[in-house]
């Protein structure tokens, strides 16, 4: 993008999937602080036939300052990007790797482990370390707070509930002098934090929480233990700065190319493995490098310009 020209908008396609809506304003809030820009944000209709659904998304989209960049997660955005890109003449992005050919897209950024290791990675092609996000570190707004973040279920994991309880008393036991907070999600088994209610610390049920409840937690805390489950949040904890732990969840299936690159972090020394912690009660570093949101804002701002 020329330097003289106004100040890039960025539109953003909300598929209504929180977790999508984050990653794609992880990394348009990392190009507005290094490079300024407008977010907008265009809401995917739900109902409809394929062209009214594109109809309305045009219709919204005239009430808004023409973009630079479009910016899409998820499947269901991939058309509508495509759409939208080429009726505006702007770049379209998309995150995570698409169902569609990635050279329909100005840019993918797909994640390192969706790639076989000595396969061609296309031009258009950035590669993060695991999904984006919205968490940045500060180290001046970090109070020495700690924080527990309970997946549930999944495809690889089963959640053995008492082996988790114990597993968190230990640790707020061994941390005495820590403000420790807890919160779960939709996956986790209705009452268990109910049944923490012996362990010092404050709970914080998924639903009473909003968007920035997350974000502003992680960036304020200096230890952040999740369920090796949940990937994104492992993620964000990263992106934090603070020292990260995986609780234990007995495993139901071979690990899979995410879980993969959970590995490679604990083998980076990122991550910190339960029953590592157990035998030497030390916790690895805190990265404060790791900041994929502005490491991909960087290439997307230099490829515009």
């Amino acid at each position: 993008m020329d330097s003289q020209q106004q100040t890039l908008v960025i539109w953003i396609i909300d598929d209504g999937k929180p977790g999508h809506r984050n990653q794609s304003l992880g990394l348009a809030e990392a190009i507005v602080r290094q490079h300024g820009a407008i977010i907008e944000t265009i809401v995917l209709p739900k109902e409809g036939g394929f062209f009214s659904r594109m109809r309305a998304l045009h219709q919204q989209g005239k009430k808004l300052t023409k973009p630079g960049l479009i910016i899409g997660a998820g499947h269901r955005t991939h058309i509508p990007l495509i759409y939208l890109a080429h009726q505006m003449g702007a770049r379209s992005l998309v995150l995570m790797r698409p169902s569609l050919p990635c050279a329909w897209f100005d840019h993918c950024l797909i994640p390192e482990h969706d790639f076989a290791e000595g396969r061609l990675i296309p031009a258009n092609v950035i590669l993060t370390k695991g999904a984006l996000n919205r968490v940045t570190y500060d180290p001046s707004i970090k109070d020495g707070s700690g924080l527990f973040l309970i997946g549930g279920e999944s495809k690889e994991f089963e959640f053995d509930g008492e082996t988790l309880a114990s597993a968190i008393g230990e640790i707020v036991t061994h941390y005495p002098d820590t403000k420790w907070s807890i919160t779960d999600s939709r996956r986790t088994p209705e009452g268990f934090l109910d049944s923490l209610k012996d362990v010092q610390m404050s709970a914080f049920p998924h639903q009473q929480t909003d968007a920035d409840w997350l974000p502003a937690h992680l960036s304020s805390a200096i230890m952040v233990w999740v369920t090796e489950d949940s990937v994104s949040m492992i993620y964000e904890a990263l992106s934090s700065g603070a020292q990260v732990g995986l609780l234990p969840m007995p495993r139901k299936s071979e690990a899979g190319r995410v879980a993969r690159g959970v590995k490679g972090l604990i083998e980076e020394g990122l991550l910190c493995g339960y029953e590592a912690w157990q035998a030497s009660h030390e916790m690895s570093q805190g990265e404060a490098a790791f900041a994929e949101a502005e490491h991909c804002a960087a290439a997307v701002i230099k490829d515009l310009d």
